[in-house]
């Protein structure tokens, strides 16, 4: 009697083994982002549950990358796939991939701005056949502002939860960011309405939506995504001049010879950012610091 109840434990035991061990297999499932802004926001909302790859590595520019054949063979089997739905290369992704099931865009329900350059070269928006909203000649850079933050990891949690709908802890823990985001959007508008500081110059217009939120103009140095002209560069330091900017914020990839020109005349120093640093929270903060102090 004793070795059969004992026979009884161990297949019990065995049984519940298996099912924890494929359980941790879907929750190991992989998730791919397009950016590394977006690694952040999904990693804040599962809790370090999966693996979340980035398809942009380090160091290189969205404007140029290609995905190799693997990493579309990985997003194939990829469980979700998120993106901003607003960058070119993420746009050429979704119509090469066969299952669009898994793509999730968090652009979804945020008020678009236009823009001059956005990573791609055509304009206007369009529908392709696949039901998908292509947005060309639209700002991608939601990811910079945090009211644009909130919908995205709303619309991030959502396609989670609905994944995974007996995962209590996503909820909490998107709880959690989501005041995590609050926060932040209360201290740049306090931050940004103490300054006296309205106008700042960015090289490339990554902070279109961070300059609407908080009612501060941003000039660019592009002009239509092209290297400036020597008008367009003296209308400019004119400009910067009068509204009373501090700072030039450039990014790495543009040449800093021309950088440090249009500084030296326009009597600021010149601060590099990264708008595609995985950590939004402490990057956007660090920019508004930027902005704001002189």
């Amino acid at each position: 009697m004793t070795r059969h109840i004992y026979k009884i434990l161990t297949l019990l035991s065995a049984t519940l083994l298996c099912a924890c061990q494929s359980h941790r297999a879907e929750q190991n499932a992989e998730i791919v982002v397009s950016i590394a802004p977006l690694k952040y926001i999904v990693e804040q909302i599962t809790a370090d549950d999966f693996e979340v790859d980035v398809l942009v590595p380090a160091g290189t520019s969205p404007e140029t990358f290609d995905p190799s054949p693997r990493q579309m063979q990985n997003l194939q089997d990829a469980s979700l796939l998120f993106t901003t739905g607003l960058i070119e290369f993420e746009q050429n992704i979704v119509e090469r991939l066969e299952n669009k099931s898994n793509i999730i865009s968090l652009s979804h329900g945020i008020e678009l701005i236009k823009g001059s350059h956005s990573h791609g070269e055509h304009a206007a928006e369009h529908h392709a056949e696949d039901g998908h909203s292509h947005h060309h000649g639209t700002d991608p850079h939601i990811w910079t502002s945090p009211r644009e933050l909130k919908t995205m990891a709303r619309n991030a949690y959502e396609a989670i939860i609905a994944q995974y709908p007996d995962s209590v802890k996503y909820t909490v823990a998107y709880n959690d960011f989501a005041a995590q985001l609050e926060n932040l959007d209360r201290m740049c508008a306090d931050m940004c309405q103490a300054s006296a500081t309205r106008t700042f110059v960015v090289y490339h217009p990554a902070l279109t939506y961070f300059a609407r939120a908080y009612a501060l103009e941003q000039i660019a140095v592009e002009e239509d995504g092209k290297e400036p002209s020597a008008r367009h560069i003296a209308t400019l330091i004119d400009k910067a001049h009068k509204t009373g900017v501090t700072c030039l914020l450039y990014q790495k990839e543009f040449p800093r010879s021309v950088v440090d020109v249009i500084a030296r005349d326009m009597g600021v120093q010149a601060q590099e950012i990264d708008p595609l640093k995985e950590n939004v929270v402490e990057n956007i903060a660090e920019i508004t610091r930027l902005i704001t102090s002189k």
